[in-house]
């Protein structure tokens, strides 16, 4: 995803050379390298419908012969109702348990021998598979994508194996790892309507509780064709590639969409807190204020709020020594080790604008808590300048060449631009706009969405760790 990707965890990138952060500084304009070359029909991506409803996004980029193919579905943990959490990605992890054509592992094995890798991951708002091949070998992984699109089969031995590595990951990665817990608590603290509220990986009840049958139901439900993309960018022909799908997707029947009830958040009363005590050596807090989205790239307060304060959490923390790292990570009597800045920007649920930080030895986390607050509240008082403004905005611009490097990262992009509903053309649209945003919208906005009302509070509270217990190994079918 264009500029969440960049920006919300997500902090814009670090990446450029001197000469780019100098002419940052200085308020340059963007150097001519980092301009965005305006597409040409041999370079500009092309989207196609079949006739089922399944998209076809084609990306030309012939610099290497390679391809990489991805099926993106518009479903995720949000889609999910009370008491099946986690089964979005645990049908992720199903989809390569076989076919009616193809065995258990079967198909990893087949595109490896086709000299490729492949992989899966899931999210609140998606899901995608996606293999990188040589470009030659393209018809052949897009005929076994649309084979377990279609055909997905296990057995409830299968499932049960498969649910075991899951748990085994959630246990891995969220309960024994304390950032990761106290994230989940502080999301489902910070939500109380929204989906939004539960984990990716599935609360471990509902994982003990999960049947083959409630993951055959989801995929039943969600994966049909007019939910579906194909992206595929890379040393390709966009009329070639959209004759390949017709003839390995398009015999697909297609099948009315469920209808999505909206599941709007409700205003917050006041602050909430949750405190989270798990075995650490450090404090953590974590502050997260709800925001607008931009849910069009048409203007509109709150769009073009959503781009102020996805300028303002660069402005915090786009860049080594932007202003958290200066105001509270450096000195004598520094209050943070560190300290951090995210806006998401766009999505399918509701947005947060989230500081974060490490107490510094002898601080604590009330300490940095207020101090974190105060550096919003001085650019409430004071504004920005248009130095920092111009070093951020020049950053932005330079992404766009680090992004065209990948094929990878071109395909990623546009699967996501495709799951929120946007034209294959917005990162750049995105740019335009906030390349408009001004200081004294920065100003505004500091000062409008930081109140207590808006405000959940995380704290991690370090324990003790027990000297008997042993770290725990990554199960050995982990995927991702």
């Amino acid at each position: 995803m264009t500029l969440p990707m960049l920006l919300a965890s997500r902090a814009a990138p670090r990446r450029l050379g001197a000469a780019l952060a100098l002419a940052a500084a200085l308020g340059a304009a963007a150097p001519a390298s980092a301009q965005r070359p305006a597409p040409t029909p041999d370079t500009a991506a092309q989207q196609f419908t079949l006739g089922n409803g399944l998209s076809v996004i084609v990306q030309p980029d012939h610099r290497a012969p390679v391809a990489v193919h991805m099926l993106w579905l518009r479903v995720g943990a949000m889609d999910e109702v009370d008491g099946t959490s986690g089964v979005a990605h645990v049908l992720e992890h199903l989809m390569f348990k076989g076919t009616d054509k193809l065995q258990p592992g079967e198909f990893s094995r087949r595109v490896a021998a086709l000299g490729g890798r492949e992989n899966a991951f899931t999210s609140m708002d998606y899901t995608g598979y996606y293999q990188q091949v040589p470009a030659a070998r393209l018809a052949e992984v897009m005929a076994l994508e649309a084979d377990r699109f279609a055909h997905n089969r296990y057995s409830d031995e299968e499932f049960a194996k498969e649910l075991d590595v899951v748990k085994e990951e959630r246990r891995l990665r969220t309960d024994d790892n304390p950032r990761a817990l106290l994230g989940e608590q502080h999301r489902a603290a910070t939500f109380t309507a929204s989906p939004y509220r539960r984990p990716v990986v599935g609360w471990m009840g509902d994982l003990d509780a999960l049947t083959a049958q409630d993951a055959r139901a989801f995929y039943q439900r969600w994966y049909v064709p007019a939910n579906a993309t194909v992206v595929v960018v890379g040393d390709v022909d966009p009329q070639a590639v959209l004759k390949l799908a017709q003839q390995h997707y398009g015999g697909i029947p297609a099948r009315a969409l469920p209808v999505r009830k909206p599941r709007p958040e409700p205003p917050q009363p006041g602050l909430r807190r949750v405190q989270v005590k798990a075995p650490a050596e450090q404090a953590v807090v974590s502050l997260a204020f709800k925001v607008p989205s931009m849910e069009s790239l048409a203007p509109s307060p709150g769009s073009d709020d959503a781009l102020a304060l996805t300028v303002l959490s660069a402005v915090l923390d786009g860049y080594s020594g932007a202003r958290l790292d200066r105001a509270l990570t450096q000195g004598a009597d520094r209050v943070a080790d560190s300290a951090h800045a995210s806006n998401g920007l766009y999505g399918r649920g509701p947005q947060l604008f989230v500081l974060s930080g490490v107490p510094a030895p002898g601080k604590t986390p009330a300490q940095l808590e207020a101090a974190l607050r105060e550096q919003v509240a001085r650019v409430a008082r004071e504004g920005v300048n248009e130095a920092e403004l111009a070093r951020v905005k020049t950053q932005w611009i330079a992404s766009q060449v680090y992004k065209r490097d990948s094929v990878m990262g071109q395909a990623q992009e546009l699967g996501s631009l495709w799951v929120q509903g946007l034209p294959l053309d917005a990162d750049a649209r995105l740019i335009e706009r906030l390349r408009q945003v001004t200081a004294a919208q920065v100003q505004r906005v500091a000062g409008q969405y930081f109140g207590d009302d808006q405000l959940t509070i995380a704290t991690l509270d370090p324990q003790p760790r027990d000297p008997q217990a042993k770290p725990r190994a990554a199960p050995a079918a982990l995927r991702h």
